[in-house]
C-alpha cells in the first residue's frame, strides 16, 4: 500500500477560509477518504499562517515509504 502524506481539509466556512489537517493516507483514497494518522494541521486564514506538525510522526511515515506532497514538504521546510 502507497501511502501519502498530505492536506486534508477539515473546517467548513462560509467565505471558503478552510483550515486543513495534515494526514497520512492511502494513495487511492480521495482527499477526504480514511486517514490513517492525523500528523498537523495548518491553517492559512489566520494572519501568519498557523502550523503544527507532528515531526516524530511524519518521520516514521518517511520510514515506512510514505511520500510527501509539495504542499506538505514547503510547509515542513518552513517548521524547521
Amino acid at each position: 500500500m502507497e501511502v501519502r502524506i498530505r492536506l486534508q481539509k477539515a473546517g467548513k466556512s462560509a467565505n471558503k477560509a478552510y483550515n486543513y489537517r495534515i494526514v497520512a493516507l492511502p494513495r487511492k483514497e480521495g482527499r477526504d477518504g480514511r486517514t490513517l494518522d492525523i500528523l498537523g494541521y495548518y491553517d492559512p486564514a489566520q494572519k501568519p499562517a498557523a502550523f503544527s506538525i507532528n515531526k516524530e510522526k511524519v518521520n516514521a511515515w518517511i520510514a515506512k515509504g510514505a511520500r510527501m506532497t509539495n504542499t506538505v514538504r514547503t510547509l515542513l521546510k518552513k517548521a524547521k
